[in-house]
Order: structure tokens, then sequence, then C-alpha cells
């Protein structure tokens, strides 16, 4: 199965959630190309975006690990190449 680039979305409203989301992308770290984090203190959030190369499968179970975390939100968009 090839690699496909996707780009990962996410919404922290719960501080707590960060220490296990680092986990979790540590242990997917050779599937991360760039990881951009943003803290919106005004709406209390960080949003943060992933761009991942790695074959579909393991791009969608690290999406749905992320989203099992209470107060994270995850949205996953494919390229089509």
């Amino acid at each position: 199965m090839g690699n496909r680039v996707a780009i990962i979305g996410l919404i922290v409203e719960k501080p707590e959630a960060v220490d296990r989301m680092n986990d979790i992308l540590h242990d997917y770290s050779q599937a991360i190309i760039g990881r951009m984090g943003l803290p919106y203190r005004e709406k209390n959030v960080s949003i943060i975006s992933l761009a991942v190369d790695a074959p579909q499968n393991v791009t969608s179970a690290l999406s749905g690990k992320l989203g099992r975390l209470e107060g994270v939100t995850v949205k996953t968009a494919f390229a089509n190449v």
C-alpha cells in the first residue's frame, strides 16, 4: 500500500489531554512531516495542524487515537496524489 499525504486538524479544549496527545504523536513521529500549533488564549483552546505522509490506514489510526481523547476534536483530509 502506498503512502498518502494528509492534513490532520486538531482543536484541543482540555489542556489535560496534551500529555497523552504528545505521547501518541511521538508514537507516530515517522509519519509526521510537520506540526504547527497555535494557542488561542482568548478562546482557551489550542489549534494544531499536522502534515503526514503515511499509508492511509496509519493516518486513520493516528487520527482515531487522537479523536478518542476527551477534549480533542479531529478532522482529517487526504490529498488526491
